[in-house]
Protein backbone atom coordinates (compact mmCIF):
# COMPACT_ATOMS: atom_id res chain seq x y z
CA UNK A 1 0.00 0.00 0.00
CA UNK A 2 2.49 2.47 0.78
CA UNK A 3 4.45 2.22 -2.72
CA UNK A 4 1.27 2.94 -4.24
CA UNK A 5 0.99 5.61 -2.71
CA UNK A 6 4.57 6.96 -3.48
CA UNK A 7 4.25 6.52 -6.58
CA UNK A 8 1.26 8.23 -7.04
CA UNK A 9 2.58 10.89 -4.56
CA UNK A 10 6.07 11.32 -7.05
CA UNK A 11 3.60 11.26 -10.07
CA UNK A 12 1.45 14.12 -9.26
CA UNK A 13 4.26 16.10 -7.77
CA UNK A 14 6.65 15.53 -11.54
CA UNK A 15 3.27 16.59 -13.18
CA UNK A 16 2.30 19.28 -11.04
CA UNK A 17 5.78 20.76 -10.58
CA UNK A 18 8.60 19.36 -13.31
CA UNK A 19 6.81 19.16 -16.27
CA UNK A 20 4.26 22.10 -15.99
CA UNK A 21 5.56 24.75 -17.90
CA UNK A 22 4.49 28.57 -16.43
CA UNK A 23 3.59 29.36 -20.16
CA UNK A 24 1.10 26.37 -20.15
CA UNK A 25 -0.78 27.75 -16.98
CA UNK A 26 -0.65 31.14 -18.34
CA UNK A 27 -2.58 30.03 -21.90
CA UNK A 28 -5.14 27.90 -19.00
CA UNK A 29 -5.80 30.89 -17.20
CA UNK A 30 -6.38 33.05 -20.03
CA UNK A 31 -8.38 30.61 -22.57
CA UNK A 32 -9.98 27.80 -19.86
CA UNK A 33 -11.22 24.78 -21.67
CA UNK A 34 -10.39 26.59 -24.86
CA UNK A 35 -6.71 26.13 -24.32
CA UNK A 36 -5.44 22.56 -25.46
CA UNK A 37 -3.00 22.61 -23.03
CA UNK A 38 -6.17 22.88 -20.48
CA UNK A 39 -6.38 18.58 -21.81
CA UNK A 40 -2.69 17.99 -22.50
CA UNK A 41 -1.05 18.69 -18.49
CA UNK A 42 -4.00 16.03 -17.24
CA UNK A 43 -2.69 13.72 -19.85
CA UNK A 44 0.64 13.93 -19.33
CA UNK A 45 -0.32 13.15 -15.47
CA UNK A 46 -2.23 9.73 -16.45
CA UNK A 47 0.71 9.13 -18.48
CA UNK A 48 2.92 9.32 -15.48
CA UNK A 49 0.77 7.27 -13.72
CA UNK A 50 0.82 4.45 -16.14
CA UNK A 51 4.72 4.09 -16.66
CA UNK A 52 4.96 4.30 -12.89
CA UNK A 53 2.11 1.64 -11.96
CA UNK A 54 2.53 -0.52 -15.53
CA UNK A 55 -1.18 -2.52 -14.69
CA UNK A 56 -4.37 -2.15 -16.70
CA UNK A 57 -6.04 -3.20 -13.86
CA UNK A 58 -5.77 0.67 -12.28
CA UNK A 59 -7.67 1.76 -15.41
CA UNK A 60 -9.85 3.73 -12.68
CA UNK A 61 -6.51 5.56 -10.89
CA UNK A 62 -5.38 6.76 -14.81
CA UNK A 63 -9.30 7.63 -15.24
CA UNK A 64 -9.93 9.81 -11.99
CA UNK A 65 -6.16 11.16 -12.12
CA UNK A 66 -7.52 12.80 -15.60
CA UNK A 67 -10.19 14.04 -14.46
CA UNK A 68 -8.95 15.98 -11.11
CA UNK A 69 -5.96 17.12 -13.08
CA UNK A 70 -8.28 18.71 -15.33
CA UNK A 71 -10.97 19.99 -12.85
CA UNK A 72 -9.31 21.23 -9.98
CA UNK A 73 -6.95 23.99 -11.55
CA UNK A 74 -10.37 25.84 -12.16
CA UNK A 75 -11.18 25.37 -8.74
CA UNK A 76 -7.66 26.98 -8.10
CA UNK A 77 -7.93 29.68 -10.20
CA UNK A 78 -11.07 30.34 -8.91
CA UNK A 79 -9.75 30.79 -5.17
CA UNK A 80 -7.18 32.79 -6.26
CA UNK A 81 -9.77 35.16 -7.62
CA UNK A 82 -11.41 35.33 -4.19
CA UNK A 83 -8.74 35.29 -2.29
CA UNK A 84 -5.52 35.37 -2.48
CA UNK A 85 -2.55 32.28 -4.53
CA UNK A 86 -1.54 30.72 -1.31
CA UNK A 87 -5.30 29.74 -0.84
CA UNK A 88 -6.00 28.73 -3.99
CA UNK A 89 -2.24 26.51 -4.38
CA UNK A 90 -3.27 25.17 -0.86
CA UNK A 91 -6.31 23.96 -1.60
CA UNK A 92 -6.01 22.56 -5.20
CA UNK A 93 -2.65 20.30 -3.15
CA UNK A 94 -5.56 19.76 -0.29
CA UNK A 95 -8.02 17.85 -3.31
CA UNK A 96 -5.28 15.99 -4.80
CA UNK A 97 -3.46 14.63 -1.68
CA UNK A 98 -7.13 13.57 -0.96
CA UNK A 99 -7.80 12.19 -4.19
CA UNK A 100 -4.30 10.28 -3.73
CA UNK A 101 -5.55 9.09 -0.38
CA UNK A 102 -9.02 7.75 -2.05
CA UNK A 103 -6.73 5.89 -4.49
CA UNK A 104 -4.34 4.14 -2.12
CA UNK A 105 -7.58 2.92 -0.08
CA UNK A 106 -9.26 1.80 -3.20
CA UNK A 107 -6.18 -0.44 -4.23
CA UNK A 108 -4.28 -2.54 -1.54
CA UNK A 109 -2.38 -4.69 -3.81
CA UNK A 110 0.64 -3.79 -5.90
CA UNK A 111 3.15 -6.29 -7.61
CA UNK A 112 5.97 -4.36 -9.23
CA UNK A 113 8.47 -4.16 -6.01
CA UNK A 114 10.27 -6.76 -8.38
CA UNK A 115 12.89 -4.47 -9.35
CA UNK A 116 14.47 -1.30 -7.13
CA UNK A 117 13.47 1.53 -9.10
CA UNK A 118 10.18 0.59 -8.13
CA UNK A 119 11.27 -0.19 -4.67
CA UNK A 120 9.84 1.54 -1.21
CA UNK A 121 13.39 2.87 -0.58
CA UNK A 122 13.79 4.14 -4.06
CA UNK A 123 10.27 5.81 -4.28
CA UNK A 124 10.72 7.49 -0.67
CA UNK A 125 13.74 9.24 -1.92
CA UNK A 126 12.65 10.35 -4.85
CA UNK A 127 10.25 11.98 -3.26
CA UNK A 128 12.04 13.73 -0.91
CA UNK A 129 13.93 15.34 -3.29
CA UNK A 130 11.01 16.81 -5.11
CA UNK A 131 10.04 18.26 -1.72
CA UNK A 132 13.05 19.87 -1.64
CA UNK A 133 13.34 21.09 -4.74
CA UNK A 134 10.56 22.60 -7.17
CA UNK A 135 7.84 21.39 -4.08
CA UNK A 136 9.79 23.82 -1.57
CA UNK A 137 10.55 26.66 -3.81
CA UNK A 138 6.76 27.29 -5.19
CA UNK A 139 6.07 27.05 -1.43
CA UNK A 140 8.63 29.43 -0.22
CA UNK A 141 7.97 31.39 -3.65
CA UNK A 142 3.95 31.50 -2.52
CA UNK A 143 5.13 32.19 1.44
CA UNK A 144 7.80 35.48 0.06
CA UNK A 145 5.03 36.94 -1.86
CA UNK A 146 3.59 38.45 1.03
CA UNK A 147 6.45 40.68 1.32
CA UNK A 148 7.72 43.15 -1.82
CA UNK A 149 10.70 44.44 -1.77
CA UNK A 150 10.64 47.38 -4.32
CA UNK A 151 14.42 49.11 -2.65
CA UNK A 152 16.02 46.16 -4.01
CA UNK A 153 18.14 46.15 -7.00
CA UNK A 154 17.28 43.03 -8.93
CA UNK A 155 19.22 44.48 -12.01
CA UNK A 156 22.86 42.84 -11.07
CA UNK A 157 21.34 39.95 -9.61
CA UNK A 158 21.72 36.30 -11.81
CA UNK A 159 18.23 34.97 -12.77
CA UNK A 160 16.74 32.91 -10.48
CA UNK A 161 19.69 32.71 -8.76
CA UNK A 162 18.33 33.35 -5.27
CA UNK A 163 15.91 30.37 -6.25
CA UNK A 164 19.02 27.67 -7.15
CA UNK A 165 20.71 28.66 -4.28
CA UNK A 166 17.63 27.91 -1.88
CA UNK A 167 17.35 24.17 -3.47
CA UNK A 168 20.73 23.64 -3.53
CA UNK A 169 21.21 24.65 0.67
CA UNK A 170 17.69 22.53 1.11
CA UNK A 171 19.25 19.27 -0.98
CA UNK A 172 22.98 20.14 1.40
CA UNK A 173 21.14 19.81 4.44
CA UNK A 174 19.34 16.78 3.86
CA UNK A 175 22.32 15.32 2.64
CA UNK A 176 23.75 16.01 5.99
CA UNK A 177 21.05 15.04 8.36
CA UNK A 178 20.65 11.89 6.35
CA UNK A 179 24.71 11.51 7.09
CA UNK A 180 24.06 12.53 10.56
CA UNK A 181 25.73 15.27 10.09
CA UNK A 182 23.97 18.04 11.79
CA UNK A 183 27.33 19.92 12.93
CA UNK A 184 27.54 20.90 9.16
CA UNK A 185 24.23 22.43 9.32
CA UNK A 186 25.82 25.12 11.50
CA UNK A 187 28.73 25.37 9.57
CA UNK A 188 26.35 25.87 6.53
CA UNK A 189 24.23 28.09 7.98
CA UNK A 190 27.06 30.50 8.90
CA UNK A 191 28.77 30.24 5.47
CA UNK A 192 25.78 31.83 4.19
CA UNK A 193 25.88 34.50 6.91
CA UNK A 194 29.18 35.53 5.87
CA UNK A 195 28.34 35.90 2.14
CA UNK A 196 25.00 38.04 2.87
CA UNK A 197 27.25 39.96 5.64
CA UNK A 198 27.10 42.01 2.88
CA UNK A 199 23.38 42.65 2.13
CA UNK A 200 22.97 42.21 5.47
CA UNK A 201 25.33 45.42 6.69
CA UNK A 202 23.75 47.59 4.26
CA UNK A 203 22.46 50.19 6.74
CA UNK A 204 19.72 51.51 4.04
CA UNK A 205 17.00 48.80 5.72
CA UNK A 206 16.52 46.21 8.44
CA UNK A 207 13.06 45.13 6.32
CA UNK A 208 16.21 43.36 4.14
CA UNK A 209 18.19 41.81 6.63
CA UNK A 210 14.07 40.62 8.25
CA UNK A 211 13.44 39.36 4.84
CA UNK A 212 16.31 37.59 4.08
CA UNK A 213 16.54 36.08 7.34
CA UNK A 214 12.31 34.78 7.18
CA UNK A 215 13.66 32.79 3.76
CA UNK A 216 16.40 31.07 5.06
CA UNK A 217 15.12 29.76 8.12
CA UNK A 218 12.07 28.75 6.10
CA UNK A 219 14.24 27.51 3.59
CA UNK A 220 15.79 25.55 6.78
CA UNK A 221 13.44 24.74 8.42
CA UNK A 222 11.88 22.81 5.38
CA UNK A 223 14.68 20.83 4.54
CA UNK A 224 15.24 19.63 8.48
CA UNK A 225 11.56 18.87 7.97
CA UNK A 226 11.68 16.55 5.03
CA UNK A 227 14.92 14.86 6.30
CA UNK A 228 13.30 13.72 9.74
CA UNK A 229 10.30 12.43 7.99
CA UNK A 230 12.77 10.17 5.54
CA UNK A 231 14.87 9.20 8.67
CA UNK A 232 11.66 7.85 10.51
CA UNK A 233 10.00 6.46 7.65
CA UNK A 234 13.03 4.82 6.60
CA UNK A 235 13.93 3.91 9.80
CA UNK A 236 10.20 2.42 10.21
CA UNK A 237 10.67 0.40 7.01
CA UNK A 238 13.67 -1.26 8.50
CA UNK A 239 12.06 -2.51 11.73
CA UNK A 240 9.37 -3.45 9.59
CA UNK A 241 11.57 -6.02 7.20
CA UNK A 242 13.70 -7.07 10.59
CA UNK A 243 10.49 -8.08 12.31
CA UNK A 244 9.56 -10.65 9.03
Amino acid sequence: MITLLLQLLIAHLLGDFVFLPSSWQAKRKELGFGSIFTFLHPLIHSALIIILLRDGQYWTIYLAVYISHLLFPFVRMFLERQLNPRWGFGLEQLLHGCMIGWMTSWFHVLNSDCHILYSTETLLFILAILLLSTVSREVMKLWMSKWTMEEDDQSHSLKEAGATIGVLERLFVFGFIILNQWQAIGLLIAAKSVFRFGDLSRARDRKLTEYILIGTMLSFGLAILVGVFYLKVTHDLDLSQQRK
